[in-house]
Parts: C-alpha cells; sequence; structure tokens
C-alpha cells in the first residue's frame, strides 16, 4: 500500500511536470514501467485511490445537493480542557488517542468494493449528499478490497499548506479566506466537483460505522482493517492511564508543525462491547471524549489599530500589540477581521487584552482586559484620504473606501490583472507597479499596453535598464492574447475568482456582450451564482466608468475563442471514457477533444451518456455492464472518431 501511494505519487507530479511545465521528469519508458507496476499492485490489493493516474474521475455539476437523513445521529463529543480529567475518564481501562481534525465531517459508504455514497454530517441529524465532489477528494479510495457493506465516517480537510497556497493566488487581501476549515466547507459543498478537485480536499477516517467482520471486539483492529481497504486514517495511540499524558504530550509537540488542522484529540475506549454497554446521553456517546487544547494566553498592550486598503474598498483593521511569545514563536498582529469584532471587543489604544493562537496557529485577541472602547473608526481612507461608509451585510459591519481612484485600489487592481491567472505579465511586480502608478504612466488598464510612450523613462528607473524594458515589453505583446475567463478573473470584480470566472463564461457559451446584458435575477439563478455574486457583477457591468475602461482594454486585446460555434457538434452531449488509448495519448487528451467540440466527459455511465468508449468493447467491466444494462452504445475510439470527430 505504502508503495502504491509513492507510485501515485511521483507518476502524478511527472504527469504535471511534463503537461504543465514542459519539463520531463522521468523518461516515457520510466513513467510506463511505473504506470504498469502501479496498475498491477491496484489489482493485487483491490484497491484504486480517487488520485490514481489510472482513473479519471469525470467532473459534474448538479442542480443542488440533496440533502440526506443519517441512519444514526451523529452526536457532538463531550469535551474538557484538562489532561488529569482526560485520564481518570479511562477507568483503568484502554483507550485510542487520536488528532481531532478540525475539517467537515464527512460519511462514506461503500458496497461491492465501490463507493456508492458521501453524505455529510449536516446537523447531525439530516446531510447533504456530496457523493461527486468525494470522488474527487485527493485520496479517497474509489475501489476497496472489501465486497460487502461498508460504512465509515471520517473528517474532510484541507491542509495549512494547501490553504496558504489558495491564498496565495488571490490577490485581494479582503478576499482571501480566513482559515482552511472555512476553505474545506465551501469546498466540499461545491454544485461544480471541478472546484472541489482544485481545492485538495483529504479525507481521514476516524470511525467504523459497519461491516460484518470480525474485529475481536478491538478498536485498533477496525483502524488496520480500513488502512487495508486503503484509507488514510486519524493518527492514534493506544493509551492506557499509565502513559495517556506521556502521549498527549507527543501529540502537543507534532502539532507545532503538523500540517492537517486539529482543534484538539479524541479518546475512544479501546474495548468496544465495552463502550458501547455505556449508552449515551441525549448529547453525548459515553464510549468517547474529546480533549480541547487549553489556549496559552498572553497579556499585552495594544499600541495600534493598522487600517490595511484592498482592491475592493475593503479595509482590514489588523491590531498592533507589545510582542508577545505564543506556542514558540514571537507574535505582534492579529487580524480583527472587522468593525462588529472591533466594537464588540470594546477596544481602545493602550487597552490591556489578551491573545492566543487559534489552534495554535492563528493569532486572535481573546479578550479585552481594559475594554474603553475609544479606538476611533477612520471616517478617512488611510490611503487616499477620501470619506469612508460603514457597511452592514448579514449583521457584520465592514468598513469600507469608495473612492474609485483610491491608489489602494489602483495598485492591487493592477496587480490583479497582471497576475499568473489573469492576464500573466511577466515583470510587472506589485513595487514596479506602484511606481508607474507614481509617475503617471497608468490611469486604466489599457495604459498597460501604451507603455512604450514612457520607454526613455522607464529606462532610466532604478531597476531598469533597456534589457528590462525589452523584456517587458515582450511579456506584454505575449498577454495582449488571453482568454475571456482570465480577463473576466482579471477585471477585479468583486466576489469573481479563477472557478466562478470560468464558470460564468461557460455559462454564457464565452459572449462577453450576454454576460454584460444579463439582468441581475438572469444572473443569481446560475448555479454557483447567488445573489451577492450577481449583484456584483451586475453593477460592475452597469458603471458608467468601468464599462468605458473595459472597452479601452479590449481594443488592446486578442480574445482567444474557448469553443468555435461551428465546431460545438458535441454540444449538449456527454461521453464516458474507459481503457488504453490508441490515437490519442492519454484520456486527458481525448477529453480535450470533446470539450473543445462543446462536449463533456464524466466518470460514470448514466442514462444521459451518449456512449462509452473503450477500446475493449467486449469486456466485462462494470463500466461495459452498467453501459449495456441501460443500452448506451459501447465503441471503440476509431469508431467514435469516425462518428463524432469527422
Amino acid at each position: 500500500m505504502e508503495r502504491m501511494r509513492e507510485l501515485v505519487s511521483l507518476l502524478n507530479r511527472a504527469s504535471e511536470a511534463y503537461y504543465a511545465k514542459d519539463e520531463e521528469m522521468i523518461s516515457n519508458f520510466e513513467y510506463d514501467k511505473l504506470y504498469d507496476e502501479l496498475t498491477a499492485l491496484e489489482t493485487e490489493l483491490g484497491v484504486t485511490l480517487a488520485d490514481s493516474p489510472t482513473v479519471r474521475v469525470g467532473y459534474e455539476a448538479v442542480e443542488e445537493l440533496p440533502k440526506e437523513r443519517h441512519e444514526t445521529p451523529m452526536l457532538s463529543l463531550a469535551k474538557t480542557k484538562s489532561r488529569e480529567e482526560l485520564r481518570d475518564w479511562l477507568n483503568g481501562r484502554k483507550a485510542l488517542l487520536s488528532w481531532k481534525l478540525d475539517g467537515l465531517t464527512i460519511v462514506l459508504t461503500y458496497a461491492g468494493g465501490t463507493l456508492q455514497k458521501a453524505v455529510t454530517r449536516g446537523n447531525g441529524e439530516v446531510g447533504e449528499v456530496i457523493t461527486n465532489n468525494a470522488r474527487v477528494f485527493r485520496n479517497i479510495p474509489l475501489s476497496i478490497p472489501y465486497q460487502g457493506e461498508l460504512i465509515l465516517r471520517g473528517e474532510a480537510v484541507i491542509t495549512y499548506s494547501g490553504f496558504e497556497k489558495i491564498n496565495r493566488e488571490i490577490e485581494d487581501a479582503g478576499a482571501k479566506y480566513k482559515n482552511p476549515r472555512n476553505l474545506c466547507s465551501g469546498s466540499v459543498r461545491q454544485l461544480d466537483n471541478r472546484i472541489t478537485a482544485q481545492r485538495s480536499v483529504y479525507f481521514y477516517a476516524f470511525s467504523l460505522v459497519r461491516a460484518d467482520v470480525d474485529f475481536h471486539n478491538s478498536r485498533s483492529e477496525q483502524f488496520d482493517f480500513l488502512k487495508k481497504q486503503g484509507f488514510d486514517v486519524v493518527e492514534h495511540r493506544l493509551v492506557d492511564p499509565e502513559n495517556i499524558l506521556n502521549n498527549i504530550s507527543y501529540f502537543e509537540e507534532k502539532i507545532q508543525t503538523y500540517d492537517v488542522p486539529s482543534d484538539g484529540l479524541v479518546l475512544t475506549y479501546e474495548d468496544m462491547a465495552y463502550g458501547a454497554s455505556l449508552g449515551r446521553t441525549a448529547k453525548f456517546p459515553r464510549d468517547s471524549i474529546a480533549f480541547k487544547w487549553a489556549d496559552e494566553l498572553r497579556e499585552t498592550t495594544l499600541l495600534q489599530m493598522e487600517w490595511s486598503a484592498s482592491r475592493t474598498g475593503l479595509i482590514n483593521p489588523v491590531a498592533i500589540f507589545e510582542p508577545v511569545e505564543l506556542e514558540g514563536t514571537t507574535v505582534s498582529r492579529a487580524s480583527v477581521h472587522n468593525i462588529s469584532i472591533v466594537r464588540g471587543l470594546k477596544l481602545g489604544i493602550g487597552d490591556r487584552i489578551t491573545v492566543y493562537k487559534a489552534n495554535m496557529i492563528i493569532p486572535q485577541i481573546a479578550e479585552n482586559l481594559t475594554k474603553s472602547d475609544s479606538l476611533e473608526i477612520p471616517d478617512t481612507c488611510p490611503v487616499c484620504g477620501q470619506p469612508t461608509r460603514i457597511s452592514q451585510v448579514n449583521d457584520v459591519q465592514s468598513l469600507y473606501c469608495d473612492n474609485p481612484g483610491c491608489d489602494a485600489k489602483k495598485i492591487k487592481s493592477f496587480t490583479l490583472l497582471v497576475s499568473r491567472n489573469a492576464l500573466n505579465v511577466d515583470g510587472l511586480s506589485e513595487s514596479t507597479l506602484e511606481k508607474f502608478l507614481a509617475r503617471g504612466f497608468l490611469h486604466e488598464f489599457a495604459d498597460l499596453f501604451r507603455l512604450e510612450r514612457f520607454q526613455e523613462e522607464i529606462t532610466q528607473m532604478e531597476g531598469f535598464g533597456e534589457k528590462s524594458y525589452q523584456n517587458l515589453m515582450e511579456s506584454l505583446e505575449k498577454a495582449r492574447k488571453t482568454t475571456l475567463p482570465r480577463l473576466l478573473y482579471g477585471l477585479g470584480i468583486e466576489n469573481v475568482g479563477v472557478a466562478n470566472a470560468k464558470m460564468l463564461c461557460r455559462h454564457f457559451q464565452y459572449d462577453l456582450q450576454a454576460l454584460k446584458e444579463a439582468s441581475e435575477e438572469e444572473l443569481a439563478e446560475i448555479d454557483g451564482v447567488g445573489e451577492v455574486i450577481a449583484r456584483s457583477i451586475y453593477a460592475y457591468f452597469h458603471e458608467e466608468k468601468a464599462r468605458e475602461q473595459l472597452e479601452n482594454l479590449l481594443r488592446e486585446l486578442e480574445i482567444e475563442k474557448e469553443v468555435q460555434e461551428s465546431a460545438a457538434t458535441l454540444a449538449g452531449m456527454s461521453f464516458v471514457i474507459t481503457g488504453s488509448l490508441i490515437h490519442f495519448e492519454n484520456r486527458d487528451a481525448m477529453k480535450e477533444e470533446i470539450e473543445k467540440r462543446g462536449g463533456k466527459v464524466t466518470g460514470s455511465v448514466t442514462g444521459k451518456t451518449v456512449c462509452l468508449i473503450n477500446n475493449d468493447t467486449a469486456s466485462s467491466s462494470s463500466k461495459n455492464r452498467k453501459a449495456k444494462e441501460l443500452g448506451i452504445p459501447i465503441l471503440s475510439e476509431e469508431a467514435f472518431m469516425e462518428e463524432y470527430l469527422k
């Protein structure tokens, strides 16, 4: 199993290097050899992981997430912050001590060795069905050796490093995600699992609900069984009253560098029959208890409140306080997020406050001991000096600058437009853009492509010369040719990220005029948009200055057509690809060709599937059997090309 995971990781990295970066990590011969080894291991173990290069899970969008009632309620756990209380709770018995992960609890159901269903915890009684999304989690096995019904629970999480990577790609500070748990919750509950796939969600099993297997009354054996099925399980240790405190210290030390968000530990009796005999209260099961880390609090003095402006106009309060040591690091600042929190804490400069690290990671203000409530909310923007306003959305008050000419907005807006996911202009850092703006070279987006007017001034700037100038001009010339999703994202419309930009372009069939003329109601009805995003889009395209600047920018750009209307011969058609290919290099290449013509490729055969593409048309594989049951044609690669790719 360990070797299989190594191969999956290595082959995926090699593919990314080859296709995305035009680099060859390993030779084709070596790749094929490792691929064959992985295929053999998957056959031997009966396990196929969701991110294995031997499978490609189809993307599919749904109109809504259906609700489903859990067979048994998913209760919360009783909690304690006392280590001694945890030791006493053991009552002289052995138990498993494991991470309490901070993500979204998911229930998985397998039957016949394949994943059948995934449901969120929801309110404990009723959850949402997210099976399509679970299929694109990074480490969930799509097939397992056990053929009976298997139901288990686990935590879907996004690692801190994954969270930081996603936030780094978001230029606007106000649009960044607040913490990994919120990002994970939104990612798991997407209507389009393409977005889920981009977020690198992981699943860690923590409880087996049902399997017709004799576990010899041992919780440890259940975990071992789940490992053999291909699941990553939460790290756990068998403890007793003698060693539990040392093991708590082990986890406490490890959490300092642990990449998976955790907000404590869970203790569960090893003897399953004993645990079950204890029953439960109305709220908690009696066989488990949660241990929450006692927050390390430090008292300090609030020195100032820094107000940080973003390109959307949102001005974020950041508390600056006398440095203190927290969880092994020196901390001197913490985000206060919005005006509501500032007022709730009754902050004032010079107040004595206590600070801590949420989940031992993120600095936060715990309490204001002075409560002077004397902090003045700035009535002018710290960057441009123009009036600010306080806006309330869903009971949360935030501070905004409405000046469209604010330098903070301009710098951040230009930075976003030239970023990698937008026009992708090399050589234009935020500091360089700031210098260009200060010298009056840039007033609107189109001015980026008119910088040759200032050749003499630019070549004489510090850090610039003739060579740097020429490189910049070449980058800008290359950036003129772009796609509509990149442009739409780069415009910096509030709440429109990379994924939303792509989704909007697909919905309007890459017709910018249709998007610009869409009503607020029409936009709000699009899956994944909703009223808030619809309002942002509508407002942007109906603001006269924004429309004028967009038209000026469009004159400088060449927008590539994503799908030519004349070539959209497969529009509305859904296909499934399985098995090895001859004419196409791999399944992704064939999928790209189908999508170019307006079709889509999914991972499972349904009544909506036009045909199953499989060179082994006589195979008795599950996809072939399903296609035959539904009367779906099974075509070889050549037959498909002849009929659909003429």
